[in-house]
Order: structure tokens, then sequence, then C-alpha cells
């Protein structure tokens, strides 16, 4: 016998998470009143709606049973997107500032799955408030919603195991301490070290306090959003690059693993595979874009410009090709330099990193290294068992061998993954993209990345998008952001049967 759905848990959790949404539209309201934006009173409304719908779920679930099942913590954890972009959407639609629902939602979703594509043709009209919550929704998406609400939703008699196992990406995750709670706490905290670190640095290095912590948020949660039209590209300072570029590196490792760092277990940073193999790529890819760029500059060096003026040219293709390496590999999307404009090898580079994305328990987005990782080795294996077939070959990852059922999660994810891609493919060829950027988009979608190839690259957006399709990637964007699994398995009769 199946038991029942708890559906008041589900209600009771859901208007505990909007009041925490509607704590954060708060702040931005009040950052709009401070800035004196006329949307102060659009915001307001929004919050006092969120904070009414918040309250509403806490009735409608008042005295529900606490038991977290996997059917009520796969619902909670798909339905909070969705639920929060609902909300999220409001200040934008209510004020004016983007006046077609679609785009409204487009945008919020895109925020919260700190994909970063954007919609707006003209970022830098938005006001403060809009500005600083649209960097918010990617900053409370990025360590994910349910992380952050399992630090806080004992205070509303609510919590469990199901909702942190359902929402932290990657094939497992790792407990910094015994109680599930506390791990959420370790790795809110490590995200707000980060964030503030971040910050401080961007102001000393001349950017305004008010971008420094927009782009800090974005920055941290791999989400690309900007408050400049430019992106990066409109601060000329290499400082700031650098920076940014060493903070979306950093938030595309493993959380567990900067918190053993800064516990100083400095052995299990060093020999983690996974980072390894996230690291390399980042450099091995850095060197192939800095070459690339560098032939396009090499002329000053052969006209006899002298050795400062290769020096510079060397630096300038470093940074850029450092800064787009690492923005397309983390999911992150911020943009110094427009690679559509480059040799076709080297934005083809670009495009094959869109799939790749960072580590697992980290706020990248893309298939992610650990997966790719076990693929590759999975595939040798399979080669040595050919040539000596009664062998044992395990395939291993830090000296452990990877169980069987993680090698089929992974080869399962791989098949879904391609998939998931040709259908989105197929269904934006159907709405009139060209083919080139259908594919472009659904492998951004799918990745998180934002920017993708052809118009809807690092210079455009996608306002001309079709409008079906706009629908269909904000699902896409949610697919990718949870992994595939937490989204498909709510279609299943598996879940829903005994």
């Amino acid at each position: 016998m199946t038991r029942a759905f708890n559906t008041r848990l589900v209600f009771r959790t859901m208007g505990a998470l909007l009041l925490i949404e509607a704590f954060f539209m708060g702040i931005s309201t009040g950052i709009s009143y401070l800035y004196g934006d006329a949307d102060g009173d659009s915001f307001l409304v929004s919050t006092v709606v969120t904070i009414l719908a918040g309250l509403a779920g806490l009735i409608i679930g008042h005295n529900a049973t606490k038991h977290v099942g996997e059917r009520e913590g796969y619902v909670i954890v798909a339905l909070v997107w969705l639920v929060f972009s609902v909300f999220g959407m409001l200040p934008y639609y209510l004020s004016g500032q983007i006046d077609s629902i679609t785009d409204a939602w487009f945008e919020t979703m895109s925020g919260f799955t700190t994909t970063g594509a954007t919609v707006l043709t003209d970022i830098e009209r938005l006001t403060h408030g809009a500005l600083f919550w649209r960097s918010m929704t990617q900053w409370l998406g990025g360590m994910g919603i349910i992380v952050l609400s399992i630090a806080i939703l004992p205070m509303f008699g609510l919590g469990g195991m199901q909702l942190y196992a359902a929402e932290v990406t990657g094939l497992n995750y790792e407990k910094i301490s015994p109680r599930i709670a506390d791990t959420a706490k370790h790795l809110w905290l490590t995200y707000i070290i980060l964030t503030l670190a971040e910050t401080g640095l961007l102001f000393l290095e001349g950017m305004p306090l008010f971008d420094s912590i927009c782009h800090s948020f974005t920055t941290v949660a791999t989400g690309g959003f900007s408050t400049k039209n430019l992106s990066i590209a409109y601060y000329a300072n290499p400082a700031i690059h650098y920076t940014i570029t060493i903070f979306m590196m950093l938030s595309a490792i493993n959380f567990a693993m900067i918190i053993l760092l800064f516990r100083g277990k400095w052995e299990r940073f060093i020999h983690d595979e996974e980072t390894h193999w996230y690291l390399g790529a980042v450099g091995a890819v850095t060197l192939i874009l800095t070459i690339g760029m560098m032939f396009n500059g090499w002329q000053n060096h052969i006209n006899g410009h002298g050795v400062a003026a290769f020096f510079s040219t060397l630096e300038h293709s470093f940074r850029i090709g450092f800064f787009t390496t690492v923005s397309t590999m983390t999911s992150s999307g911020f943009g110094i330099s427009d690679y559509m404009q480059w040799a076709p090898f080297l934005w083809v580079v670009v495009f094959f990193l869109m799939f790749t994305g960072g580590s697992s328990g980290s706020t990248a987005g893309g298939i992610k290294w650990i997966r790719i990782a076990i693929f590759a080795k999975s595939g040798m294996a399979e080669f040595k068992r050919r040539i000596h077939p009664y062998a044992v070959v395990p395939v291993k990852i830090n000296h452990r061998p990877v169980t069987q059922q993680t090698t089929n999660n992974v080869m399962a994810f791989m098949v879904f993954y391609v998939f998931i891609l040709i259908v989105t493919i197929l269904i934006f060829c159907a709405l009139g993209v060209n083919f080139d950027e259908a594919v472009g988009a659904a492998v951004s979608a799918m990745g998180n990345i934002g920017p993708s190839i052809g118009q809807y690259g690092p210079a455009g957006t996608y306002a001309a998008f079709p409008e079906l399709g706009k629908w269909v990637m904000t699902f896409v964007m949610l697919i990718g952001r949870l992994e595939i699994f937490t989204v498909l398995l709510l279609f299943t009769r598996v879940l829903w049967k005994k």
C-alpha cells in the first residue's frame, strides 16, 4: 500500500521558504528606497504579497507531520525553483521594467538557476533595486535554496536529509559535520566568506561598492549577471579581471574541499582527483586560447615594436584566455571579450567547454568533472578488458574503486543529458532558430552557462528568441540545475509507487 503524500508538509515547507525569499526581497526593497528608485513601491508590494503567500502556506500546512519522504523531498526541491521564480518575477513585472510575463519569468528563472542568460538589451536602465534583486536571485540559487533552508527550516520545525540529498549537486555529498543542518551552515558560511572577500577586493581595486557587491553575488554563484551591458569588459582594469577569474575558479571547486582547506587539511585538497581534472583542464585550455590569441597580436613583435609590446600582448592574451576559460567552464558566463569574433577554432574550443562544468558540490553547472573522469576511466577500462578478457580492471577515483551503481548513474546521466539536448535542439529548430544557434542555446541552458554562440553569444541577448522557446529554455535550465534526475523522477511511476 502506498503511503499518502504529505501535502500539508509541502505547503508548510513552501510557506517557510517563501518567507525566506520575502526577507531577501525586502532587502532589495530597502536598496530601491535608499537610492530613490521609482520602483520602490513595486518592490514593497511584491514583498508583502510574498509574505502573505508564505503565511498562507504555513497556515494550510499547520499540524503537518514532520516526516519528509523521498516523494515529498523531490517535489519540494523541484517546486521551490518554480514558486520562487513566480514571486521573484513580480518586482520586474509590477514596476514595468520587464513588461512581458514571459521575459520576466525567463530573467528570474535564469537568475535562480544561475544560468545568466538575459532578455535585457539595456541592463543599465534598470534601477538599483532591480539590479540588486537580479544579482540576489543568483546568489540565492548558487549555493542552493534548499541548502539555505536546511540551515533555517528547523526554526519552523522542518528539515530533512531528503531535501539535502535531492538538492546538492554531484554524484554524492560529504558531510562536513555529523548533523545535516550544521553541514548546510558550514557551506553557507564559506559561501558568505568568499562573497565578502571578493567584495572587499573589487572595491579596493576601484569598482564602486554597489557594483562590487552585485558582481560578488554573481561570481561566487557562478551565475554571470552583471550590472553593465558590457559585462566585466566595462572595467578596463586587469586587477578586477584577475580577481573575478580567481573567485569564479574557487567557486567551482567542491565546497567541501574549500572547507577542508580552511581547516588546514591541505592533503585532502591536494590529492582530490576531481580537482586535478578540473584545474588541469583550466590550465590546458587557457594555454590553447593564449597561444591562439597571441598569433593575432604577434605582428607587434615581428614589426619590432619591442619586448614591452610582446609581453603586453602576451599578458593580454593570457588574461582573456584565462578569464574566458574559467568563465565558460564554471558556467559563469561573464565576458571581457566576444569570443564569436575570434578565429573559428578558438570559439569552437570555448563551445565544447560548455559541456564540462566545475566540480561536484560546487555552484557550477555542466556535466561536472567527476562524471567526465569516471566516464573516461570506464572507457579506458573497457579497452583493457578487450585486450585481457579475464583481467579485473576496477575504475578508481581517489584510489578507491567506483561502485557499479555509481558507474551506471554516470552512464545514465550522460544518456539523458544528450537525449534532452537533442529534443531541445529539435524544438528550437521547429520554432525557427538556426541550427547552430539552436545547438548553442540548448547547450547553454542545460549547462546553466548563459551566453552561447551566434547572435546569442557574449555580445547578444535572448530578447529575440521565440516566446515558446523561452519557456522551453527555462524548463531546460531547471533540469540542468537540478541535474536531470530530480525533475524527471517526478514523472515516473517508480517514485509514486510503494
